[in-house]
């Protein structure tokens, strides 16, 4: 516990100095987090601080550190750089690499914005266009390869070059960068999650170092490959020894929310922001919560305090952007998601959001545009992909969204909604087998829905129904049709056995009416009818009466021929 303490503390300032500052306030939220114990100067702790060796060099240049880090802090990154063009030491010529690769980074975001000029996310605004790049990466690439073959890297130089080599679209050698950077120096946990990034399911496994740290990369890493349930253990892990950690609780709650538990995510998103009120991170995700839980008050109440803290963060244009799609506004939710992306190109969530709202104002190319950037951006997003898939299932091309589902099921083969979707494509292609295949994938993944249960029975009927027009011919009426089925066992049982367990998941649900419940209960009627179970069929055929709709005449028939079997003393049995 001492020896973590004293670690973070170096850290926060190696990595201050050095402008990191998402490591630098990763780090800190862990020291602050860390389970109770003495916050003096802790003795024996000599192997704890991971400072690299400071080579400042001479006085002269350790002035000119200290005027390119107030440059650097000012945002003035061609400054800072040139300040220290001649620097020797490694933090100086960390500190001029990492201004350069900004600078660069700052100039294609300014770049790609001229591109857009009708505004980030315009309609066909990047399609088919080369995306413009950081005209900074050969440059950095070839001195970091460099020093790192005579002189050698620090953990912070590795780290610069495995981002710029990422960028590069080497991530094989990328990899390899991040790896010797967080063996160097294991609390830069952006070179942690950068290495997360890059990881893949078909990726050999990492030989990572052996860090306490390594126990938040597992976590992170579980949460990234859509694992979430096992992202919850080790956040509920890390919580024993991290009890105060907001990273940690705010990690927790994101899985949480990726598992569906949107009651339980609530809450501990509530119990974050009720100790830290003025905290931006993560609360798109809260807003997404409520926004599909339909809490309107505490989304309106969300977005004043997000725009009374930042309205000039992504994150605050988000919320805000989703409080007037739950509000039916989606013009106005455009907007601001457009404004996200205005201030971050690569925020996520605001490209994946506005796809969404593009879907709804029915303008299908923009939406592509959209959830294509989201996938550049990070090919894990599942989202991302699932809308492609809805967009082009609204386009009527069943193939272009089959593709697409595919790869979000890839990313979430636990989720039944994908299997649904993907199940409502082979539905369209008429390919019943594998449609059938996918509802029940679906079925075993908590399919809440009851989507699944629903489309199987009707699938099982069909093909009951289907064998006996082969017979029958064509001119066969529904009744009849839905009739003589019965007399095919090996679909009719399962129809119905699909059909009662949905009536049974809407009834839990306390749902109480619908076509889809009617249409389930005048098959079951029928189908107790026919095998002679006339007391259910009654019951069943009187509810109907009571729900109403447009069967009821043919409710009112069926009960009749009830009544007359009862009459006649007849068993009611399928015909022989």
């Amino acid at each position: 516990m001492t020896t973590h303490r004293a670690q973070l503390r170096a850290a926060v300032r190696d990595l201050s100095d050095r402008g990191l500052k998402c490591s630098a306030k990763w780090a800190a939220e862990q020291l602050v987090g860390l389970a109770g114990g003495p916050l003096d100067d802790e003795a024996g702790t000599s192997d704890a601080p991971m400072s690299p060796a400071e080579e400042v060099g001479s006085r002269e240049e350790e002035d000119q550190l200290l005027l390119a880090k107030a440059y650097f802090d000012l945002n003035e990154f061609k400054r800072a750089a040139h300040a220290l063009r001649v620097a020797r030491g490694a933090s100086g010529r960390f500190l001029r690499w990492y201004s350069l690769f900004l600078a660069g980074q700052k100039r294609q975001a300014e770049e790609e914005a001229e591109e857009r000029s009708g505004g980030a996310g315009a309609p066909g605004s990047l399609l088919g266009k080369p995306r413009a790049s950081n005209q900074h990466l050969p440059l950095l690439n070839a001195e970091l390869t460099a020093a790192r073959e005579s002189e050698g890297l620090d953990g912070f130089g590795h780290y610069l070059h495995g981002i710029v080599l990422r960028e590069l679209a080497q991530p094989a050698l990328a990899r390899e960068a991040l790896l010797r950077a967080v063996s160097a120096y294991p609390c830069l946990w952006s070179a942690w999650t950068a290495l997360s990034s890059l990881s893949g399911a078909d990726e050999a496994p990492l030989e990572l170092p052996d860090t306490w740290v390594a126990s938040f990369f597992l976590a992170h890493q579980a949460t990234e490959a859509h694992d979430s349930a096992r992202a919850v253990s080790l956040y509920e892990s890390l919580l024993v020894q991290w009890p105060r950690s907001l990273h940690v609780q705010s990690q927790l709650a994101l899985a949480r929310y990726n598992l569906r538990d949107f009651e339980e995510a609530q809450q501990r998103f509530e119990e974050l922001l009720a100790e830290d009120p003025y905290r931006l991170d993560g609360v798109d995700t809260y807003s997404n919560i409520l926004y599909v839980r339909e809490e309107k008050r505490k989304l309106s109440a969300l977005a004043h305090s997000c725009v009374s803290t930042d309205k000039y963060r992504p994150e605050a244009c988000c919320v805000v952007g989703n409080y007037y799609s739950l509000k039916g506004a989606h013009e106005k939710a455009v907007l601001y998601f457009r404004r996200a992306l205005k201030l971050d190109a690569n925020f996520l969530s605001a490209w994946t959001l506005m796809g969404h709202e593009y879907v709804e104002l029915k303008n299908t190319a923009a939406a592509v545009d959209a959830y294509r950037r989201a996938v550049e951006i990070d090919a894990k997003d599942y989202r991302a992909w699932y809308g492609l898939g809805q967009t082009y299932e609204i386009l009527a091309m069943p193939f272009y969204a089959l593709f697409y589902y595919r790869k979000a099921t890839a990313l979430r083969p636990y989720d039944s909604r994908m299997w649904c979707a993907m199940a409502g494509c082979y539905k369209q292609l008429h390919r019943r087998a594998e449609a059938i295949q996918c509802y029940h994938r679906a079925e075993k993944n908590d399919d809440r829905e009851g989507i699944a249960f629903t489309e199987l029975a009707r699938l099982y009927r069909e093909n009951g129904e289907d064998a006996q027009a082969a017979g029958y011919g064509s001119a066969d009426c529904r009744d009849r049709s839905m009739h003589m089925s019965m007399t095919r066992p090996g679909h009719v049982p399962q129809a119905a056995g699909y059909y009662e367990r949905m009536v049974a998941q809407r009834e839990a649900h306390g749902e109480a009416v619908g076509k889809e419940l009617s249409e389930a209960l005048f098959f079951l009627c029928t189908h107790k009818k026919s095998t002679g179970d006339l007391d259910a069929a009654q019951t069943i055929g009187q509810r109907l009466l009571d729900l109403g709709g447009p069967e009821k005449d043919q409710v009112k028939a069926l009960l009749r021929d009830i009544q007359s079997q009862r009459k006649a003393g007849s068993g009611g049995g399928p015909p022989v």
